[in-house]
This record gives structure tokens, sequence and C-alpha cells, in this order.
């Protein structure tokens, strides 16, 4: 007899079937995961052995072999867990198949057989809903597979009571839905005094979904500006909520299974790698760029990150999501953000302050004025100034590489002259 278990597997934030065979046949003892495991898949035997043994029963000593169809598809994660144990179960007559048929399972087991939370389980509710399949996960996970809606949820704490609630001798209750997350009290841009042309330059960014470019000295509020960026942008509606909260959930960083409603704002380091930002790994995780969807990345310091990196954001700020191709599969995530990036005017942070003198060469030519190590080709957005003592203002023509109209994501440059360069 060969045991059927429904489960998923994921790739981006896509959720594909997978079929768990589980054979037990005469031959010497062993048990034998197949169809491209990982190592945490692999690592599943001992703790399916051990949270059997917990229960009081004994694998038999036979020739175990587990299948994961279709073979050709890397299986990733612990979750795989719980629909092998419970087709284990199956093949040894604990449970009835007719039980489980209607059912996607996924789950971590400890050794005392209780289920442990794990990433995800929004993505796999969508999937079972959309083939009239139920959910069995664990209890921690109910509240946040409730979200899909229109399915059956059963959220059990343990392999025990998941095999007494099948068998009528316990009932497990069922998840309560998990309220959404409260919209965060973002830094307020009233509370920045001065500053008025690169507050002025954040609102118009904010209202037509600019990319913008904050420059400087140190001190001056680039960053503090930046922060404020989120709480003027508009609140997120329901389906882009649903896309955040399932990134969020394939990450693993979507907090008590309650749905978010924030905009996301994501600032990595100067020193983040390129998987970092945009996504990548062995498992193809989602980088800081896809974790800012419908929200905000800000750059900080952005001469100092690196030319790959830079370059790797050409594709998402034109297109709107990123495609990261391993040899074992081909992953995409949306990242529509909004880019917003800070710098220095030159290496000392000084060049056309009143007050300061730029340290590294004389006025008016100074060859310490730097640029990104690279610049992406996409519409940069907005440049906008960040100074203290700011007189005049010249705008200068809209440019962008496309087309001469203006766009939503057009650079149009604010320069900023102080009153020493005037009289200079």
């Amino acid at each position: 007899m060969v045991a059927h278990i429904n489960t998923v597997a994921f790739q981006g934030i896509e959720a594909l079937d997978v079929d768990v065979q589980v054979s037990i046949s005469s031959g010497l003892p062993s048990f034998t995961i197949v169809g491209l495991p990982d190592k945490a898949v692999a690592e599943s035997r001992e703790r399916v052995r051990s949270a059997i043994g917990a229960m009081g029963l004994a694998l038999p000593p036979k020739r175990i072999t587990v299948n994961l169809a279709p073979a050709d598809i890397l299986k990733e994660g612990s979750h795989f867990d719980l629909p092998i144990a419970l087709g284990l179960l199956v093949a040894m007559d604990v449970m009835g198949v007719e039980d489980l048929g209607e059912y996607a399972a996924l789950g971590e087991l400890g050794l005392d057989g209780a289920l442990i939370a794990v990433a995800g389980v929004l993505l796999a509710a969508v999937q079972a809903n959309a083939h009239g399949r139920g959910l069995i996960c664990p209890q921690k996970s109910g509240a946040e597979a409730l979200w899909a809606g229109g399915g059956d949820v059963l959220a059990a704490p343990s392999l025990l009571a998941l095999v007494n609630h099948f068998k009528g001798s316990q009932i497990i209750s069922p998840p309560l839905p998990a309220a959404p997350q409260q919209i965060t009290k973002y830094p307020d841009l009233s509370d920045i005094k001065g500053q008025e042309t690169a507050k002025r330059a954040l609102e118009v960014a904010a209202a037509g979904g600019h990319n913008i470019l904050l420059i400087g000295p140190p001190g001056s509020g680039k960053s503090m500006l930046a922060q404020r960026l989120p709480g003027i942008l508009p609140p997120l509606d329901a389906r882009a909520a649903l896309t955040v909260s399932m990134i969020a959930s394939v990450a693993g960083l979507l907090r008590d299974g309650a749905l978010t409603l924030n905009r996301p704002f994501r600032d990595p380091h100067h020193s983040a790698s390129m998987p970092a930002l945009v996504g990548g790994g062995a498992r193809a995780k989602p980088g800081e760029a896809s974790l800012a969807h419908q929200g905000v990345l800000f750059l900080d310091e952005l001469p100092e990150f690196s030319r790959p990196v830079l370059d790797a954001l050409r594709q998402p700020t034109e297109t709107g999501q990123i495609s990261i191709a391993r040899v074992n599969a081909h992953v995409t995530y949306p990242a529509r953000f909004q880019l917003v990036a800070a710098m220095n005017p030159c290496r000392c942070g000084y060049l056309s302050d009143p007050a300061r003198a730029c340290s590294r060469a004389p006025p008016p030519i100074s060859p310490c004025r730097r640029r990104p190590k690279a610049r992406p080709k996409s519409p940069p957005g907005w440049r906008a100034p960040a100074t203290s003592n700011a007189s005049a203002l010249s705008r200068s023509t809209p440019r962008c590489a496309q087309t001469p109209k203006p766009r939503a994501n057009c650079s149009i440059k604010w320069q900023c002259r102080t009153n020493a360069a005037k009289r200079s």
C-alpha cells in the first residue's frame, strides 16, 4: 500500500502542489527519502522517527521509502516533516487515508511530537483553497492560514492531538483569527524644522511615486527625511496588503499570523551583498528589494554601495519584479518599491557649506566631489538638496533617457546654491 499526502513546495511567492508518497515494503530496515530533497528534508527522518516514538509507536523494521513528487522540483524546508509523518501513520494503518485526502499538510515536528510553526503557511492556505482542500498546520500558524479565507483550517498543537482528532477521541478547537497589525505610527514630517525645499521634494515624490536622491552635508537631516516618507504615503489596499504579507510569510517575518498593513521601510547597510539586496542564496530567498515591495527602500551612503549591487537594481526599478535564476529553479519576486538614496556632496561632506569649507581642495574646483560607483540606467527620480542654509534654487529641465515626456519616475534635478556660493 502506498499512502498519499498533499503538501506544497515554494518557488518565490508561489506554492506548488507536492504529493508525498510513503511505501512500507519487505526488505532490510531502511528509511529513504527521494524526490530531490535538501538537507533539511533529509534530516526529517530522525525528527519523524522520534515524534512517532513519542506517541508510543515504533516504525516497522521494514524498507520505508518516501517519494516527494514531482521529483524534478527541489524540496526545501522543514515543513515536510508533518506530511511525511502522516503518510507513515496511514501506511501503518494508524490513520485512514480517507481522513487526510481532503487536506494539505505542512509543519515541522519536534522530537516530542509537537508541531512547530513554519514559514509560508499563508501561501499554502491560498493554494489549498484554490484546489478545494483544507489545511493542516501547527497551532501557532492557524491565525495566519485563516487570512486565505474559505477553507477548513486544522491547527494542531502536536501529532498525537491530530491523530486523536481524526479518531474522534479529541476535538481540536478552530483557530482564532488574528487582528491585522496596527499601522505603525511613522515619524511625522512636521517634526522637521526648516528644510522646506527637501520637504517639498519629498511630498512631490510621495504623490507621484518618484524615486529621490538626497544630497547634503553630514547632520543635515537626510536620513531623518527618508524615515518620514512612509508616513505620508497612502495606506495599503487589500490586495497590496495580502501581497506584502505573503512575501513576509515566505521570509518568516509575519508576526503572530497577523496580516501586515504597514508600508515596508527597509534600510540595508552599504556593505550588503547583491543576494542580500535583490534576493538569492541557496534557497533563493527574497532580498531587501522584495521585502520593500509597496514601500520604501532607503540606501544611505549611496557611493559606498558596490557597483554590482547598484547594477542589480536596474531590473526591479523598471519592471517592478526580480527574477532570480539558479540551476535548480527560476524564482520571481515582486519588487515595486520607492527608492530613496542619500549621499554626501564630497568625501569630507562639506562642499558648498557656507560655514565649513571643503577640506579636500580649495573652492570653486574640488576634485573630492564623488559620484556613486554605479548609476542604475533606470530613471533615478528626484534629486533634492539637504542643506541648512539654502537661499537660491534653480530647477533644470526634466530629463528622461527613454522619452522626452515626464513620467512617474522621470529624473528632475534640484540644485541648491548657498549664499557663499552666490557671492563667489
